[in-house]
């Protein structure tokens, strides 16, 4: 099974997440949004799964905090998608998401050992 993680290289939760695979020898493949931002597709199923894409966005974080507040009020999920894709930095690290299309956010160890089922 082959797990994508997409997050920034220089985040320090997608380093600790990279680390406890590494640690735990799962597969997978690192995938900085910064470079290869997620397409307009790939954005609406990670908001579905999340819960919607109010949900996908880290609004404790600086960029979220420096937007306008117009910004902040996106009324549609096309207008989400641009500001996602405009700053991809928004987008909760890190995203995991699984062969099978399952998607997580965030990083914990317990979360983890769960979710990959080793460690326990």
């Amino acid at each position: 099974m082959t797990t994508t993680v997409y997050g920034l290289k220089n985040c320090d939760t997608c380093k600790k997440a990279t680390k406890w695979l590494d640690r735990f020898q799962v597969a997978y493949t690192f995938v900085d949004y910064r470079d290869h931002k997620p397409a307009p597709e790939t954005l609406v199923d990670w908001a579905a799964q999340a819960g919607g894409f109010a949900a996908l966005v880290n609004k404790s974080s600086t960029t979220w905090r420096q937007l306008p507040d117009n910004r902040k009020a996106a009324g549609s999920d096309a207008e989400w998608k641009l500001l996602l894709r405009e700053y991809p930095q928004l987008i909760k690290r890190p995203v995991v998401v699984s062969a099978d299309g399952a998607m997580t956010q965030g990083f914990s160890d317990n979360g983890f050992k769960q979710r990959f089922g080793v460690g326990a």
